[in-house]
């Protein structure tokens, strides 16, 4: 198992895979089990297992504190 990611609510991440609409990050709205996400470009939610989530994370962007 990989090592725990600390995520918040309102992070903005960057994945390795860009989505179809061409835009890298994302901002999470969900944190469990499962991590939800919005795209940045067109805001399209989906929902990662925290697995797949923790597989994909290329880097945390800007944390929900810095943009407060």
């Amino acid at each position: 198992m990989t090592g725990y990611i600390e995520i918040h609510l309102g992070d903005v991440v960057r994945l390795r895979k860009k989505h179809p609409c061409g835009s890298y990050e994302w901002t999470i709205v969900r944190v469990g089990v499962d991590v939800g996400l919005a795209c940045q470009g067109c805001q399209r939610r989906v929902l990662l297992p925290r697995g797949t989530f923790n597989k994909r994370l290329k880097q945390i962007v800007r944390k929900a504190a810095d943009s407060a």
